[in-house]
């Protein structure tokens, strides 16, 4: 096999590599199939902690049921960078906030879920980015 072919051949499986390792954060990227995205559930409670973090933002409250026994809810938001475009700041939530969230549960029962829109202290309510306003 001539040297020129060689050549090529191995440019292509380096182009092909290289075309592989730039799709890979987009394939790293998980799925919502993990939550109920049909069913809503109201969730009113505390903030414990507002992870503005990449790739996923997350609010994690506690909620009192009936009875007064308080369970800890973590909720997944978008990215930062969507968020914003709905009205977001890394500084919308504080510990200790009183929040009104309505959520897609977790498929599995736990305690998690995807945020739809929330409701802030001030009365100002938020989607989970563009497209997902109130």
């Amino acid at each position: 096999m001539p040297t020129f072919e060689i050549t090529r051949i191995r440019m292509c499986f380096i182009a092909a590599l290289m075309a592989g390792a730039l799709m890979m954060p987009a394939l790293a990227h998980h799925s919502f199939s993990m939550f109920d995205m049909e069913k809503r559930m109201t969730l009113t409670g505390t903030v414990t902690v507002f992870e503005w973090t990449n790739p996923h933002s997350y609010i994690e409250i506690d909620v009192p049921d009936d009875k007064g026994a308080v369970k800890h809810w973590s909720i997944e938001l978008g990215s930062p960078s969507i968020l914003q475009q709905s009205g977001w700041k890394f500084s919308s939530l504080h510990k200790g906030d009183k929040v009104t969230l309505i959520i897609s549960p977790l498929k599995n029962g736990q305690s998690g879920g995807f945020l739809q829109t929330a409701t802030l202290p001030d009365g100002r309510r938020l989607g989970n980015g563009p497209g997902r306003q109130p």
